[in-house]
Order: C-alpha cells, then structure tokens, then sequence
C-alpha cells in the first residue's frame, strides 16, 4: 500500500499472500554509508530524532512515534507508513531530522528508509514503551520498568545443526490514534526464505503492558519447526546455577524462569540456567492456557547493579488466543558469557508441521508485567532455590523454597508431603522445613544420579492428594 492509498487491514494480508508466490528477495544492506554497518553501540544509540522528525508529536494523541535510524546491527531497511484518516502517508527518510550526535551524517538526499520504530506513550509525561527494530523483534515494558527480555513475531528452526532461519519485517502502517483510546494498532508485512505474512499488533501501555498479536502465514515450503510467543532473555548467573563468574554482583539475569499453565490446568515453574553446553527442553501440551519468561527475582540485593537494575525487568506472559492443539514449550539454554547475549529462548513449538501452500493464523495476548496477569494462587510458588555439592560421591544438594498463604494454615502444613521424582536416579535425604509464620516450606533432598550425566528433577507439594504449591521442574547435568 502506497502513498495516499486507502488503507485496509486485508490489503496487508493480500499483500503477505501475493508476495508468497515469488521467491524471496534478499534484502539489500549495503547501501549504508561508509563506516555505518561498523558503528560502535554508543554511537549508533546517540543517533536520535529531532523534535520535527517525532510522528504526532504535539498532537496530545498518547502516543508517539520516533523512526530509528540504520546502522550498527541494524543494517536492514524498512518501510514506514503512518495511517491518518484511513489513508497510507510515507515516512520519508530526511536526515535534517535527525540528531546525529558524533557521527558524521550520510549524504544529502539519500533515502535510507529506517530499522524501526520507537513508541512513547503518555500525555504530561510520555515514557518509552516499545521498540521494534531488527528482523521481527520487539520489546515493551510496564509502567516504571526497564527493557529487558526480547520478543519476536516469529521462529524458525532455533538451535538446529542446519541453521536458524530469519523471518524479517519489511514494512510497517501504524495507525494515528485517537487522543482518548489508549491504544495504538501497529501492521507488518513479514518475509523470510519460507514463508511470509501479516501481523496486526495491539498496544495498551499501562501497569501491564498489553501487546494482542495476530498473524496470518503464508508457506512456501513446509514448516515442520516453527515457533509462537517467542521471547528472549539473559541468565549469566544466580543462586540456582552453577556457572561462577569472577563477579561483583552475586546475581546477572533479566529473567529467572519458564512460567507455564497447562491446557489441564497445572502450574509449572522451571528455573532457568546458563549450562555449560547448549540445553533443549521440551514440555508436551495441548492447547496450552499461558507461558512465558519470567522475571521473579524483584530485591535490588539481589543483584547488587546500580546501572543494570535487572529487578525492574519485565517478565513477559503468553496467553494464546483461541484453540492451538497440541505442542510444546520450548525452551533452549544456551552457554554464555557476556550478559549481553540472550541466551535463554521460549517458544510454542506445535507439534503438526505447517505444509506447503497453506495458510494459517494465529493468535495471542502478550503481557509485560511485573507478574504474569494469571497467577498460581492460591498456590505457593517457588520463591528460592540453592544447591550445591552432596554428602559423597556424585550427589547433588538441592533447596527449593515455596512461598503462599497454605502454608500458614497449620493443618495444611501438617498435611503436606513433598511429590518428588528424578528420572534418572534416586532422592536421598528428603526434609521439609515449614515456616508458617513466613508463609513458606523448605524442601531438602540429594540428588544420586548413579552413573547417569542428567536428571530430570520434579517436585509439588501436596496435602490430601491435592497440589498445595506449583509443580518445580529442573534439569540436573554433570
């Protein structure tokens, strides 16, 4: 859709199923100035929009738009289109509109086009709330928080020996919103060797960021793995792992965990790790009601960061939206040593593969929150986990702490037995802690993994043959 059309959400989507009968076209990144594809960080992020170059700046609409300069990583060119009176107006490349800080500006009528886009939301005092830029990746927060874990439309074949595939935006319409809506609704056309689409993105910003997704995919060739709700963080170190760092702080991650609820209705929580060597998990499920990454870690103590303030990243909720069969949650943990790398990836993976020809939609709503929207409780959660070296041998010592209002009730706590499994090998020296005038229950145990290199580790509290807590899942690996 060109300037001055008149904008339609089926013409993105016609768009998506039009482009998908012709071969992809490779993206042409090397139309950067000089120097710009090797620009360091620092000074590609001083590179900012002037006061004339921000889209309905002054316009008092809750929103407004930045384009974001090429450059650095982001060497790929996108479209930008707003939608104002229900007709298409192009975002032309001018760099009288941008502040290019110590860089030295590209050539006078050039048309660069942009990488993304930025969005500030508020009327008296806007704060940032989204970024989409690079490939289909994009980060939101809440109120009061900093980025942190990383979103993408989609994911194709991540972690395999023949190589990820990259699906990448070629072209936004983001509609001008009305001053009183609170909303703002963002189209993309997306391609990649395999396949390509539409997506139309609802943001509501607010104590949770609420980010409603909807895609249509058209396939080239046969997807059998693709990925939904994909998102992205760092985990360098914390008490659960046991990778150390000659490090100041005692703790280096923006998300902790993989938060799911089960289309049977259990909650799972599995803590996430920096492995030494690259970890897939998979969690079987049909039509899951929520996952995601999850941050719960919010003490500053923690983390001991002045600048980083890893406890005011978000944790980012899935809830897929209508029926999607059966799957699973991924999870891949990749060996890291910089924090600056997003090592820790989930996804829905579904477990029918997508053939040839065929068109799909999908659904979902994404929460950037403090805590996912649905919760465990009255369940107790794990809020603390430790191990360490066993008694002898090859054992493992393991604390996990659970947290919740049962665990005050005297009776409960009375009746409650620990459910635990490890597959392969045996639990040793099994205790339980309870705490009732903090709310909380240790559990104890070793782990005997025989002469096995893993386990897996499965734990819920239970009373009466009922959960009293969320089930823990972890990964044991020598």
């Amino acid at each position: 859709m060109a300037e001055g059309q008149r904008f339609d959400p089926s013409l993105v989507v016609e768009a998506a199923r039009m482009l998908s009968r012709k071969p992809t076209i490779p993206t042409v990144t090397t139309d950067l100035p000089d120097g710009y594809a090797t620009l360091p960080f620092d000074q590609f992020v001083g590179i900012r929009a002037q006061p004339s170059g921000m889209i309905w700046a002054g316009e008092n609409r809750g929103f407004t738009v930045e384009p974001l300069h090429r450059g650095y990583v982001f060497s790929a060119p996108v479209s930008l289109f707003t939608v104002e009176d229900d007709t298409v107006r192009r975002v032309t490349f001018d760099r009288s509109k941008f502040d290019y800080g110590r860089v030295t500006p590209p050539p006078v009528n050039v048309d660069l086009q942009f990488s993304g886009f930025r969005i500030a939301a508020g009327h008296e005092r806007p704060y940032e709330v989204a970024i989409f830029q690079g490939a289909t990746f994009f980060r939101s927060l809440a109120r009061g928080q900093n980025f942190g874990a990383l979103a993408r439309a989609l994911i194709l074949r991540p972690g395999e020996q023949r190589g990820e595939e990259i699906p990448f935006f070629r072209a936004f319409w983001i509609e001008r919103p009305s001053p009183a809506s609170g909303f703002i609704v963002i189209h993309a056309l997306l391609d990649s060797e395999s396949l390509t689409g539409a997506v139309r993105m609802t943001l509501r910003p607010g104590d949770v960021t609420f980010i409603d997704v909807e895609m249509t995919l058209f396939a080239r060739q046969v997807l059998d793995h693709v990925g939904f709700g994909c998102t992205m963080g760092t985990f360098l170190s914390g008490p659960q792992s046991r990778r150390t760092f000659d490090e100041l702080r005692p703790s280096i991650h923006e998300v902790s965990g993989v938060q799911m609820l089960t289309g049977g209705g259990e909650w799972i929580y599995r803590p996430v790790n920096n492995p030494a060597a690259l970890q897939v998990s998979s969690f079987v499920d049909t039509n899951p009601r929520g996952f995601g990454l999850v941050q719960r870690e919010r003490d500053p103590g923690a983390f001991q960061d002045d600048d980083q303030r890893f406890e005011l990243r978000p944790s980012v909720w899935m809830e897929p939206l209508g029926e999607w069969g059966a799957g699973s949650v991924q999870l891949i943990e990749i060996p890291s040593d910089s924090e600056l790398n997003d090592n820790i990836i989930a996804y829905w993976r579904p477990r029918q593969a997508i053939a040839a020809g065929s068109e799909t939609t999908v659904a979902y709503r994404q929460a950037w929150c403090w805590q996912p929207p649905e919760r465990p409780a009255p369940l107790a959660t794990v809020t603390r986990i430790r191990q360490g070296r066993g008694s002898q041998g090859r054992r493992r010592r393991f604390s996990v702490e659970f947290s919740g209002d049962k665990l005050a009730d005297a009776g409960i706590v009375a009746a409650t037995r620990a459910n635990i499994t490890a597959t392969p090998g045996s639990v040793q020296g099994l205790r339980l802690w309870p705490y009732p005038e903090r709310k909380s229950m240790r559990v104890g145990f070793e782990i005997d993994p025989g002469t096995d290199n893993l386990s897996e580790l499965r734990l819920v509290l239970e009373a009466g043959g009922q959960p009293v807590s969320e089930t823990w899942l972890d990964r044991w690996t020598w």
